[in-house]
């Protein structure tokens, strides 16, 4: 084998041991672009209609946190507690539980699930919402994705 093919091959082996963290880095923080087409309820504040990045920071510890940014990541809207949340399968597709809290208010995010995770983050809201959220219709959303942005329709799913 000849020296230019060796270098060749050694620079490959290199570049992928760099790329290799910077692959898992989306699977470890969770980081998944949404779109919502209309307002969105989250502990604190209303997000408008937009594209966000959900993320969960490196250094999560219990309580679980989830971290919102604007579409280019330049701006953080909100740092939101969670509590762990369960599901008995896993699926392919971002999953977003809203609640319906009526026509004058925009539908709330209850939990949100990671592709390929049974574990998501249920956001934490004070205890009156809490008790209000508990007592109205609740829908599940899965995202569709187009190269790793998700778009979600709040009002289209049961």
């Amino acid at each position: 084998m000849n020296t230019k093919r060796k270098l060749t091959i050694f620079a490959t082996m290199l570049a992928f041991l760099i790329m290799l963290p910077v692959a898992r880095a989306s699977e470890e923080d969770q980081a998944t672009k949404l779109t919502f087409n209309t307002a969105v309820q989250i502990p604190g504040r209303v997000l408008p209609a937009g594209t966000y990045w959900f993320i969960t920071p490196e250094i999560n510890t219990a309580p679980y946190v989830v971290q919102i940014f604007n579409a280019d990541r330049s701006t953080l809207y909100a740092t939101i507690l969670t509590i762990n949340a369960e599901r008995l399968k896993p699926t392919d597709n971002t999953a977003i539980t809203f609640a319906e809290r009526g026509s004058m208010q925009p539908e709330t995010i209850v939990t949100w699930f990671y592709p390929g995770e049974d574990f998501g983050h249920e956001f934490v809201y004070s205890n009156s919402e809490e008790q209000e959220l508990a007592q109205v219709k609740h829908h599940t959303v899965m995202a569709t994705a187009r190269d790793r942005h998700q778009i979600l329709t709040p009002a289209a799913g049961d």
